[in-house]
């Protein structure tokens, strides 16, 4: 009997499927019981000296596993990280001990300036190595592996040196960095430049992937669907789940999150999407979960 109820505790606090944790999501959040339940956090939001947001997190952290997914470190750019938004975040991962810590291969700063976007970079090899010297530093000050998502494409570049994968894969392997594996960026890049999205993911190498994502997508206002938008403003489509379940038979348990960052539902409605993908990662897989 003992050793049954050890059995489910162990299950309960393994990280499966989880939510990004949004304003007025607090007290829902901490009250959810759900098995496997954790919430992914922007530092960018919590890089304060107190108040009444780290109070709330420290409360949902002490009933559910978090991670901090950086929106901010801008590692694609032609400088290092921002020594003081380092730091910042250093002092987050130390106060809250974060399961997993997540950035994007992207740059949003120039000459000191945030942009307001993620924005993309030719792979080259100049590129390649300013990337693994930025994330070998960011690993460094931190003292926690870093897990790189893979971005959404709109547009082709024509002085590419690498594909995609052989870039994320060198970057894993100069670095020791993971892969946050974004399964609807793969599927949006997938119809916007004209690949097959499943003949990627298989390709990519399972040592490597730490966590994956999943969220909605949106067409273009004037394109239509001939450009797909990663707007995470809509519930996850069949294609995806359908790709998120092939990845998660050949590679196994992966803590996954559901994305929603516009026209969020209530609680209840991101907690069934969540669910499911919860049945999945406990079936491994099997199609019949979905």
């Amino acid at each position: 009997m003992a050793d049954a109820v050890n059995t489910q505790l162990r299950e309960r606090s393994v990280p499966t499927a989880g939510l990004g944790l949004r304003t007025g999501m607090f007290d829902a959040a901490t009250a959810c019981t759900a098995a496997g339940m954790w919430f992914e956090v922007h530092p960018e939001n919590y890089m304060v000296d107190g108040g009444p947001r780290l109070s709330q997190l420290e409360t949902v952290r002490a009933r559910h596993p978090i991670s901090l997914h950086g929106v901010g470190l801008s590692l694609a750019a032609d400088v290092p990280p921002d020594v003081h938004h380092l730091q910042r975040l250093r002092a987050l991962v130390r106060r809250f001990d974060p399961f997993l810590v997540s950035e994007h291969l992207a740059w949003s700063t120039w000459d000191g300036v945030y942009r307001p976007d993620l924005l993309p970079i030719p792979r080259t090899d100049e590129a390649l190595a300013r990337v693994a010297t930025n994330i070998a530093h960011a690993q460094d000050v931190l003292q926690r592996q870093l897990l790189v998502e893979n971005p959404s494409h709109y547009l082709c570049f024509s002085n590419h040196d690498y594909d995609e994968l052989e870039f994320l894969t060198e970057l894993c392997r100069r670095t020791g960095c993971g892969l946050l594996l974004d399964v609807n960026n793969t599927y949006v890049s997938a119809r916007n430049l004209t690949f097959d999205a499943q003949a990627f993911l298989d390709a990519v190498p399972a040592q490597y992937i730490g966590e994956l994502h999943l969220a909605g997508h949106s067409h273009d206002p004037s394109l239509g669907a001939a450009l797909l938008i990663d707007s995470h403003d809509t519930p996850v489509c069949n294609d995806v789940w359908r790709l998120y379940a092939r990845l998660i038979r050949r590679v196994g348990h992966r803590p996954t999150l559901l994305e929603r960052d516009d026209a969020i539902p209530a609680f209840d409605t991101l907690l069934e999407e969540r669910n499911r993908a919860a049945a999945l990662l406990h079936a491994g897989g099997r199609c019949d979960a979905l």
